[in-house]
């Protein structure tokens, strides 16, 4: 199995870019105002980090906005590749998404917490590019969209995998001591990992090695 993709999210600057990038990363996270969670930043650095992130590597803005106009004038706003969308939309707004920025990447977050996410992906999935399974709980009164370093079920997990058909990114409490055990057994295109790379708030360059490491040794 080759060596799954491997997304830094909550990057904070363009120097914590760079550092990600050098260690391998594939695609980096830019998040947007959201309702809770880490790394939130001003849409214009959003857009500084971005601009200066080189091909081929992807940069996901991660939006909370869930309508098609605010969804469009976020990735405007701040010149993105991708977009994550981290709380759940009308079926409607991914085609008028498309019709508007027909070059953008659509990423759907899906928060894990039983079986009938299999079904909600089936369902979107002729609509997205990729998914990302995440350990959030949207139903509070306060959103957790992401973020939260939690592990959900992988074994539900490697079912949605297994069939959807679509590139699929696994998140949620990946850390060095567990991500060999993530990739045997959901077997995900990608990985997607923020505060286990990070010491004091910042990216740690010997912790982002680590995590490489162990990620390539277990693929």
């Amino acid at each position: 199995m080759a060596s799954p993709r491997i997304k830094i999210c909550c990057i904070m600057s363009v120097e914590e870019a760079r550092l990600a990038i050098a260690a391998g990363a594939s695609a980096l996270g830019l998040v947007g105002r959201m309702p809770s969670g880490p790394g939130v930043i001003e849409d214009a650095l959003i857009a500084e980090i971005a601009a200066a992130v080189p091909p081929p590597v992807a940069t996901f803005l991660l939006t909370s906005e869930t309508t098609a106009d605010g969804i469009v004038d976020h990735v405007r706003r701040v010149g993105t590749n991708t977009v994550q969308i981290v709380d759940a939309v009308e079926p409607s707004v991914y085609d008028r998404i498309r019709a508007a920025l027909p070059r953008l990447k659509i990423v759907q977050v899906l928060h894990v917490s039983d079986v009938a996410v299999i079904d909600e992906a089936r369902r979107l999935a002729p609509l997205v590019d990729a998914f990302l399974l995440d350990s959030g709980n949207p139903t509070l009164a306060v959103k957790e969209l992401g973020g939260t370093g939690r592990v959900h079920d992988w074994g539900v997990s490697r079912r949605l995998v297994a069939g959807v058909g679509r590139p699929v990114f696994l998140a949620g409490g990946l850390r060095v001591d567990n991500v060999a055990r993530a990739i045997e057994t959901v077997q995900p295109f990608g990985l997607d990992l923020c505060s286990s790379v990070r010491s004091d708030g910042r990216l740690d360059p010997v912790k982002l090695q680590a995590f490489f490491g162990a990620a390539h040794q277990s693929a």
